[in-house]
């Protein structure tokens, strides 16, 4: 069986590091790291190391999801033709989420451990940049842009398209997704206005953190 390579993120349950690397044959262990979690990390490392496990650390900085997200993409791109395995359920509440996240969006295996068992997640095969099209991309840099856009209004004024056009792509209908539906938009009510702006997982798309 071919050995993995195994991302981790490091937080409150690194019990599960150890589970996944029983049920799934380690090549690699890459450790991505809060800065406060950085003494876990070391000792991780260093229990690794007496079975022969290699262990690369990565700190992440900033905010969490844009970090995480980049630095899988990164491994990704880097690791290419070995088999990635991201571990979702070392780290903490958020960074448990922002793994499993990643995972899923740019298609890469992931286990979930409970106990002594180790579970694999199933694989979503999609790329968003194959299911959006050129208008909807459009819409996506446009408010990407700062102040942009405070109601659907503005923003058919900016794309030229109707307001009915906006709002399909906005909200979909029942034959095709609007932006919304795919997380990558938030809609509020402001004023009796309805305003939209990029959700966490729309930001990172447009910075490129989402593998296509």
């Amino acid at each position: 069986m071919e050995k993995k390579v195994v991302v981790a993120p490091v937080g409150d349950n690194m019990d599960a590091l150890y589970v996944g690397i029983k049920e799934f044959p380690t090549e690699r262990v890459i450790l991505l790291t809060p800065g406060n979690k950085m003494e876990e990390a070391k000792n991780a490392e260093k229990d690794l190391k007496k079975f022969g496990i290699p262990v690369q650390i990565i700190e992440i900085k900033g905010n969490v999801w844009e970090d995480l997200f980049q630095k899988i993409a990164e491994i990704k791109a880097l690791e290419k033709g070995k088999e990635i395995i991201i571990n979702t359920s070392t780290g903490d509440r958020m960074t448990t989420c922002a793994a499993t996240s990643a995972a899923f969006v740019n298609g890469l295996k992931a286990i979930s451990v409970e106990g002594s068992n180790a579970m694999l997640l199933p694989v979503l095969k999609f790329s968003y940049y194959n299911i959006l099209t050129d208008k909807k991309m459009g819409i996506l840099k446009l408010l990407n842009q700062p102040g942009c856009c405070r109601s659907l209004e503005e923003l058919s004024k900016k794309t030229k398209m109707s307001l009915p056009l906006i709002s399909y792509h906005i909200n979909g209908n029942l034959k095709s997704e609007g932006l919304k539906d795919l997380g990558l938009v938030e809609t509020m009510e402001e004023k009796g206005r309805v305003a939209v702006k990029l959700s966490t997982l729309g930001r990172l798309l447009i910075k490129g953190y989402i593998s296509s």
